[in-house]
């Protein structure tokens, strides 16, 4: 099974190289949960994404936050902070790089119908973008779906979809929507990974995104 996923990796991979041609970029993901007691969580994530490939830097996003459980497994609330790096290009093609600090307060809730596993992730975010600051809501639906497992249980396959609208709190209402789906599998209790393609649409133009995706789940051991 490991083979197989190196194998899946690799594919994915294959796909991105083929795409540095194109106007699809890639995103590298680490995401990470890690239990401190029953009630509390650490959410972490890192994100590298490229306008190609790999060399041509579009954003590093670093985001992390403390949750706190209102039921076991299916309702956290969480309090967070990110700092996004962005490389934007002007009409003249050149560079200019924008660092953005952010707030954020989010509140995800989960549903299973049979194997089918609904993720419904509801989001503030107070963003500090030098010299202004802007408010953005953001909702994300998401569908999990394993093919030769009723969970996601080690060795499992999966499939993994999702929508995601992102609403700003002033005149210009709509920012961007993303639509997500991938193919993903369980290493084992502790990890996970996924490959797809995300349709980034804004309000005057759309892009697509390859993202290879890491899921950790208390590597670290925190809570005893």
């Amino acid at each position: 099974m490991i083979k197989r996923t190196f194998a899946f990796l690799a594919g994915i991979s294959f796909g991105l190289v083929a795409a540095q041609k194109s106007d699809v970029g890639n995103w590298l993901m680490l995401f990470g949960n890690e239990k401190i007691n029953p009630k509390f969580n650490i959410h972490y994530e890192v994100q590298y994404r490229n306008y190609d490939f790999i060399g041509d830097l579009n954003q590093l996003l670093l985001r992390t936050g403390i949750g706190y459980n209102l039921s076991e497994n299916n309702n956290n609330v969480l309090l967070g902070y990110a700092y996004v790096h962005s490389h934007n290009y002007d009409a003249n093609q050149n560079i200019t790089q924008l660092d953005e600090h952010r707030l954020f307060q989010q509140f995800i809730t989960k549903q299973k119908f049979g194997r089918v596993q609904l993720n419904h992730r509801y989001r503030i975010e107070e963003r500090f973008l030098q010299p202004k600051t802007e408010v953005r809501f953001r909702y994300q639906l998401g569908v999990i779906v394993p093919f030769n497992n009723t969970s996601l249980v080690k060795n499992t396959w999966y499939a993994s979809v999702y929508d995601e609208i992102f609403i700003n709190a002033k005149k210009e209402a709509f920012d961007r929507n993303r639509l997500y789906a991938a193919v993903g599998y369980v290493i084992n209790d502790k990890m996970r990974v996924e490959g797809g393609l995300m349709n980034q649409m804004l309000s005057n133009t759309d892009r697509y995104q390859f993202q290879i995706g890491f899921y950790l789940n208390d590597v670290f051991g925190l809570m005893r």
